[in-house]
């Protein structure tokens, strides 16, 4: 899955797994985090508001996502 930034420089983590809806909630994808059940570039991410830039790939609940410009 690819999610396009559309000019903007970055998106915080939290609100990429609510906006494509993998989390039901601000509060869930929180939840999601603390957990460990995220990846980002490969490493379990636990800061909940890590900006993602291009070029970077989240993975998380069976899905790839990666960053585009």
């Amino acid at each position: 899955m690819i999610f396009n930034l559309n000019g903007a420089e970055y998106i915080e983590l939290i609100k990429l797994l609510k906006l494509l809806h993998i989390a039901e909630s601000g509060g869930h994808a929180k939840i999601m985090v603390e957990e460990g059940e995220v990846k980002l570039n490969g490493e379990v991410e636990y800061r909940k508001r890590a900006k993602l830039r291009p070029g970077d790939m989240v993975v998380t609940s069976g899905k790839e996502i990666v960053i585009q410009p």
